[in-house]
C-alpha cells in the first residue's frame, strides 16, 4: 500500500466556489488538509450557475464529452478546472440545463436526474484525466450512485477497478432529491433507466451508496452509533446495522484559515483569546446592525442556521416568551421553512428591543453573530456533526446544545464547581430542558470571571482539520484493505 494516496473527492458543493451549507465547507477544508499531509488530491464538483468563473480564474479544458446514460440515451458534458490551493485542482462538470444554466445548487424539479448525470460524468472524467485513484471519496446522497456505477458500469475500467469507495453520510435525512416518492428503491434491483421520469425519482441514492461502498463513515462518532437505531436511522438503520463493521465516525473540523476572529475581514474588530476585551466592539456593532439597544452588559444569544425543524425550532417556539422575560437579546441569521421564518418576524415585532432577525443566509452576517454574541444556541433534534458549535467556540460564543450527534462529541456540560466543560448541554429533547440550559448559561454570564475563563477555554481548544485529516488517512487505508479482500473473495 502506498504511503501517500491518490484521492478523488466528489461533492455537490465546494466552497468557495459553491456553498449551500456545511457540506461546502467540508469539501473545501478536508481536501486541503489531506493535501498538506502529502496525499495527491483531486476534487470533482458541478459547475453550478452560482460559480463565478472569472473571479476564480476557471479554465475550460473539454467540450462535448459523451457519456451513455442508459441503453437509449447519450448526453455530453463540458469540464473546467480551478484550484483550491497550489497543486490541488478542482474539476467542474457542466451541462447547461443541469448546472450552469441554473442559479441554484439544489432547488430544481429534476434533482435526481441532475445528480444521476453528474455521478456518471464524474467517473467518466476520472478516466479521461488518466487518474488511477486509490480512493474515491463520495460525499452525501448527491454522489450516492458513484459506488453503484463504479462496481457495475465501470467494473473493468483500468483506471477505476482498484479504487476503494468511501461514502460519507453528512445527513441521513437527505437520501435523494424527491422526498414525495412513496414506493421506495430496494437498493439491489436493476437501476431505473435515465429516461424513465418515474423510475429516476424513485432511486434512493443514499441507500445504493451504503450497499455498494467499501467503507461508510459519518461526520461524528456519536452519529455513527445513532444512525443504526430506528430513532435516527431514517429507515436505513437495518442496512447500516448489517454493515456495522464498515461504519465509522470522524468529527469534522473547521478551517482556521477561514474561521479565525483574529483575521476575519467580515467583523468590526479582530481579536483572539488574549484580547477578549476587543470582542465587545463586535457586540456593540451587532446590536447596532440589528437595531437593538447598545449595551455591552446584556447577553446576546445568537443563532446561525438553516431554519428547519431539525434545528430545534419547535422547542424555541415553545420557550421564546419565557426566555425573553430574561434580560437578554436574541439574534438570528438564516433561511428555511416559512412557518419558522414567520414566527421570527412576529417575535421581532413583539420584542423590538430584544429580537433581531436576518432571514436569509449571509456569510458576513454569520461572522458578525459569531463574533458579537455571547451565547450560541443549537437545540437541534438531531445533528450529524454541526459546524456552528465549533465556530462559536472559536469566536468565544459559548454554545447551548442538545446532546446528539456531533454536538455530544464536541460540547461538554459546564460544571461551575470544577470549571470543567465548554458549554451548556441538555439531554432530553424537551422545551423545559432547553430553557433550563439556556438560563444556566445566562446566569453564568453574570459571573464575569467565571465566564471569561469559560470563553477562553473554548477559544483555545483545537477543532482544526489536522486530527480529522489523519483519521481519514487511516480510514482510507482501511477501505483499501477491504477492497483488496473483496477482490480476493470474488476470484
Amino acid at each position: 500500500m502506498p504511503d501517500k494516496l491518490t484521492i478523488v473527492t466528489i461533492s455537490a458543493e465546494t466552497a468557495p466556489f459553491s456553498k449551500a451549507g456545511g457540506l461546502g465547507d467540508v469539501a473545501r477544508s478536508l481536501p486541503k488538509a489531506l493535501k498538506r499531509n502529502g496525499h495527491k488530491v483531486i476534487v470533482i464538483t458541478p459547475l453550478h450557475g452560482v460559480v463565478d468563473i472569472k473571479k476564480h480564474g476557471l479554465k475550460k479544458l473539454g467540450n462535448d464529452i459523451k457519456i451513455e446514460m442508459d441503453e437509449t440515451k447519450t448526453l455530453e458534458f463540458d469540464y473546467w478546472r480551478g484550484y483550491l490551493m497550489h497543486g490541488l485542482p478542482v474539476y467542474f462538470i457542466d451541462r447547461k440545463e443541469y448546472f450552469s444554466g441554473l442559479k441554484t445548487i439544489y432547488k430544481a424539479k429534476n434533482t435526481n436526474e441532475r445528480f444521476f448525470f453528474f455521478n456518471l460524468a464524474a467517473l467518466k472524467l476520472i478516466e479521461l484525466l488518466g487518474i488511477k485513484p486509490d480512493i474515491i471519496h463520495c460525499n452525501d446522497w448527491h454522489t450516492g450512485l458513484i459506488p453503484h456505477f463504479a462496481k457495475k458500469r465501470f467494473k473493468n475500467s483500468e483506471n477505476l477497478k482498484n479504487a476503494a469507495l468511501v461514502y460519507t453520510i453528512h445527513n441521513l435525512a437527505f437520501q435523494r432529491g424527491h422526498s414525495e416518492v412513496k414506493k421506495d428503491d430496494d437498493g439491489y434491483s436493476r437501476l431505473s433507466r435515465f429516461t424513465s421520469e418515474k423510475g429516476i425519482k424513485k432511486i434512493n441514492f443514499a441507500k445504493r451508496a451504503i450497499i455498494n461502498s467499501d467503507i461508510i463513515n459519518t461526520v461524528s462518532e456519536q452519529y455513527a452509533k445513532e444512525i443504526m437505531t430506528p430513532k435516527f436511522g431514517q429507515d436505513l438503520n437495518r442496512i447500516l446495522k448489517n454493515r456495522a463493521d464498515r461504519v465509522f465516525g470522524i468529527v469534522n473540523g473547521i478551517d482556521y484559515g477561514v474561521f479565525n476572529p483574529k483575521k476575519d475581514p467580515d467583523i468590526k474588530q479582530n481579536y483572539d483569546h488574549r484580547s477578549l476585551d476587543k470582542k465587545q466592539v463586535n457586540k456593540l456593532d451587532l446590536q447596532k446592525k440589528f437595531n437593538l439597544p447598545q449595551d455591552k452588559n446584556i447577553p446576546i444569544l445568537g443563532m446561525v442556521t438553516r431554519i428547519t425543524e431539525q434545528k430545534g425550532f419547535d422547542l424555541l417556539m415553545k420557550i421564546a416568551d419565557d426566555l425573553l422575560k430574561q434580560n437578554i437579546q436574541l439574534v438570528i441569521a438564516g433561511s428555511g421553512q416559512k412557518e419558522y421564518e414567520n414566527f421570527f418576524k412576529k417575535l421581532e415585532k413583539k420584542y423590538p428591543k430584544k429580537v433581531g432577525a436576518h432571514l436569509e443566509f449571509s456569510t458576513k452576517k454569520a461572522a458578525q453573530i459569531y463574533a458579537g454574541s455571547d451565547i450560541f444556541l443549537m437545540p437541534s433534534r438531531f445533528e450529524p456533526c454541526g459546524l456552528g458549535q465549533l465556530i462559536s467556540l472559536r469566536y468565544g460564543s459559548v454554545p447551548v446544545v442538545h446532546a446528539v450527534g456531533g454536538l455530544a462529541d464536541t460540547v461538554t456540560d459546564y460544571n461551575p464547581k470544577t470549571s470543567e466543560g465548554n458549554g451548556f448541554v441538555f439531554k432530553e429533547y424537551e422545551p423545559q430542558q432547553f430553557l433550563i440550559a439556556a438560563i444556566r448559561a445566562i446566569e453564568t454570564y453574570q459571573h464575569a470571571d467565571a465566564w471569561k475563563k469559560l470563553v477562553k477555554l473554548g477559544m483555545k481548544q483545537s477543532h482544526s482539520w489536522e486530527i480529522p485529516a489523519e483519521k481519514y488517512g487511516i480510514l482510507f487505508r482501511k477501505a483499501i484493505k477491504v477492497k483488496k479482500l473483496n477482490n480476493i473473495c470474488r476470484t
